[in-house]
């Protein structure tokens, strides 16, 4: 039976285990740990199965140029170990991490990902509402609306964190 919990200090060594393990290369796993030092891993999730960590996601503050007051995530990095996939593991960490985002009073979350994938969930092309960002994705870019009001205006640039420039650049 898979849970899913708030990651605790005691889960970093485990959650950059499964990043490694996922990725075919430790940019991912920095990623984390550079979010987490910094203090801007918001919301992080484990997925727990028989007292092993199996999939772990993460939830960072976005800002806005031009500047908009209302409280936004991108989601980024999400990874479940392999062998693990296809059990619903990926599916509960969206799901209960949208749950905690709206709690937090996230009007809005993002996430640069497969389409198919991120559009079962409610995810949706970004530029439909009028969000850019600094990547020049398209299809990819894509936003999840957890609040019908406060949004920032149409035309308005998203901006990860300053921890994602440091992963190399996406390829085609």
């Amino acid at each position: 039976m898979v849970t899913i919990r708030p990651e605790q200090p005691e889960d970093a060594a485990a959650v950059r285990r499964v990043h490694e393990s996922a990725f075919p290369s430790a940019a991912e796993a920095d990623l984390v740990d550079r979010l987490r030092a910094n203090g801007k891993a918001a919301v992080s999730l484990v997925a727990q199965e028989d007292g092993q960590i199996v999939g772990h996601i993460l939830f960072s503050p976005v800002a806005f140029d031009p500047p908009a007051n209302v409280v936004a995530f991108g989601l980024a990095p999400m990874a479940v170990l392999p062998g693990h996939e296809k059990h619903a593991v990926g599916r509960r960490l969206v799901q209960n991490g949208l749950a905690e985002c709206h709690a937090r009073g996230a009007c809005l979350v993002v996430v640069l990902g497969d389409p198919p994938y991120y559009g079962r969930f409610g995810f949706e092309r970004a530029s439909r509402h009028g969000l850019r960002n600094e990547f020049g994705a398209e299809d990819d870019f894509m936003v999840f609306l957890l609040d019908a009001t406060g949004h920032p205006p149409p035309g308005t640039l998203v901006k990860y964190a300053p921890e994602f420039s440091a992963l190399p650049k996406r390829q085609g």
